[in-house]
C-alpha cells in the first residue's frame, strides 16, 4: 500500500509506457488479421492497408473496446486474493504488459502471425501464480476462454465455408455470373453492415453516454445497413464502374465486384480487431490506474479512465504503421492463394465471429479466427488447395506464445519487485 501512495504517479506513468508498447505490438502483428486478406488477394496495396487500418482500428478501439477490456481487466485471476497486497497486482499487471509487449515486437520482427491474446492472458496467469498461487487463476473462466481459441477457428472455418460455397452457387456456376454477382452484393454488404452497427451500437457504445434500447439498436442499424446497400447498388449501376470492366473477362468482373465488397469487410475487419484486440494492452493498464487512483483499494468493477482507452488506440496505430508490412504477407498470401471473393468469405467470416465475440466479452485471438476462416475456404476448394507447411508453424508459433508470455512475465515480475523493494 505504500508503495502505491507514494509513487502512484510514477508507477502510472510506467505502465501507460508499457500498455503503449504492448498496443504498438498488437498494431504491429495483428495487422495481418485486418488487412493481410486484402493485399494478398490483389484488392488493395500494403500502403493503402495501412492508411485504411489506422482509421477503423482507432475507432473500433475507441468506440467498442471497453466491454473485453473487463474480462482481460478482472476476469481472469480472482482479484480478491490481491485485496491485502494491492501492490503485487498493480506490479504483476506491469510485468504483463510489459512482457507481452515485448513478445510481440520480437515476433512482429520475425514476421510471425502470433496471438496477441495468447500473449497477455499466459502474461496474467504467469505472473498469478507466482506471487499467489495456482488458487490465483480463475480456472473456469480461463478454460471458458481457451475453450474459444479452439471452438471459434471452427466457426469461422464453417462460415467461410458456407459463404464462399453460397458465392460459388449463386454466381460463379451460374450463366450470368455477372448479373448475378450485382444481384447480391447489395445484400452481402448490408448484412456485413448490420452486424457491425448491432454489436457496436449495443455493447460499445456505453462508455461514450450512448444507451440505445435494443429496438432503437436494430433500426438504427437496418438504416445504416439500408443506405450502404443503396449505395453500393448505385455504385455497380455507375458508368465509372461499368468502364473499369471494359475488356475484362465475366469472372474477372465478378471478382472486380467482390473487390469493393472485400473493401468493406476490410473495414469490418479492421473495426472488429480493433474493438477485441485494444483490450488486451489497456485491461491491465485500466486495471492499475484504477488501484492507484482509489488508493490501493481493488474495485470490482470500475469506471475506465477516459485517456486509457485512446491511448491503446494510438499505440495500435502507431505500430501498424511502423512495423504492420512485416506480418501482413503471411495470411494474405501464405496459406492459401486469395482472391477477392476468396478473401471477402474469409474477411467476412472472421469479422462476424469477432465482433460478436467482443459484444459478449469473451477475448478471442483474432489471429486463430481468420486462419480458420481461410483455411474454411481453402477446403471449400479441396484439400489440395492448402499450404500444410505454412499453417504448421503458425500453429507452432500460437503454441509457443502462451508460455513465452507467462515466462517473461515472471522473469519481469521478479526484476521489477526487486527495484521497488
Amino acid at each position: 500500500m505504500e508503495l502505491i501512495n507514494n509513487y502512484g504517479f510514477i508507477i502510472i506513468v510506467i505502465t501507460a509506457i508499457f500498455g503503449f508498447i504492448m498496443a504498438f505490438g498488437i498494431g504491429a502483428n495483428d495487422v495481418a488479421n485486418a488487412m493481410g486478406t486484402s493485399v494478398g488477394s490483389g484488392t488493395i496495396t500494403a500502403k493503402q492497408a495501412v492508411y485504411i487500418a489506422l482509421v477503423f482500428e482507432f475507432f473500433g478501439a475507441y468506440l467498442a473496446g471497453g466491454e473485453v477490456a473487463e474480462t482481460i481487466k478482472s476476469g481472469i485471476i480472482a482479484t480478491e486474493n490481491f485485496t491485502s497486497r494491492p501492490e503485487v497486482l498493480v506490479i504483476g499487471m506491469m510485468s504483463a504488459l510489459f512482457a507481452a509487449g515485448i513478445w510481440l515486437v520480437v515476433a512482429s520482427q520475425k514476421g510471425w502471425p502470433v496471438s496477441t491474446t495468447h500473449s497477455i492472458i499466459g502474461a496474467i496467469v504467469g505472473f498469478a501464480i507466482v506471487s499467489v498461487g495456482m488458487e490465483a487463476v480463475q480456472w473456469g473462466q480461463f478454460g471458458g476462454i481457451v475453450g474459444s481459441w479452439f471452438i471459434t477457428p471452427f466457426i469461422a472455418g464453417v462460415v467461410a465455408y458456407f459463404i464462399f460455397t453460397s458465392t460459388q452457387k449463386i454466381i460463379f456456376d451460374t450463366d450470368a455470373p455477372m448479373k448475378n454477382a450485382a444481384k447480391y452484393a447489395p445484400y452481402y454488404t448490408a448484412l456485413t453492415v448490420f452486424i457491425i452497427c448491432i454489436v457496436t451500437l449495443e455493447k460499445g457504445l456505453k462508455h461514450v453516454g450512448l444507451d440505445l434500447s435494443g429496438l432503437q439498436t436494430t433500426i438504427l442499424s437496418a438504416i445504416i445497413s439500408l443506405i450502404c446497400a443503396i449505395i453500393c447498388i448505385f455504385y455497380l449501376r455507375s458508368n465509372a464502374f461499368k468502364a473499369s470492366l471494359k475488356d475484362q473477362s465475366a469472372f474477372s468482373g465478378v471478382e472486380k465486384v467482390f473487390s469493393i465488397l472485400m473493401l468493406i469487410t476490410a473495414c469490418a475487419m479492421a473495426f472488429a480487431h480493433g474493438s477485441n484486440d485494444v483490450a488486451n494492452a489497456i485491461g491491465p493498464l485500466a486495471a492499475v490506474v484504477s488501484i492507484v487512483d482509489h488508493g490501493g483499494v481493488i474495485e470490482g468493477k470500475t469506471v475506465m479512465a477516459p485517456w486509457v482507452l485512446p491511448l491503446g488506440a494510438i499505440g495500435i496505430a502507431v505500430g501498424l504503421a511502423v512495423m504492420g508490412h512485416k506480418v501482413m504477407g503471411t495470411i494474405g498470401t501464405g496459406i492459401t492463394d486469395l482472391t477477392p471473393s476468396r478473401g471477402f468469405a474469409a474477411q467476412f467470416a472472421c469479422s462476424i465471429t469477432v465482433v460478436i465475440a467482443s459484444g459478449t466479452g469473451l477475448p478471442i485471438s483474432t489471429t486463430q479466427t481468420l486462419v480458420g476462416a481461410v483455411i474454411g475456404v481453402a477446403f471449400a476448394r479441396g484439400i489440395a488447395a492448402l499450404n500444410l507447411g505454412v499453417i504448421r508453424n503458425i500453429i507452432a508459433s500460437w503454441i509457443i506464445t502462451l508460455p513465452a508470455g507467462a515466462i517473461l512475465a515472471i522473469i519481469i515480475y521478479y526484476i521489477l519487485s526487486a527495484i521497488f523493494n
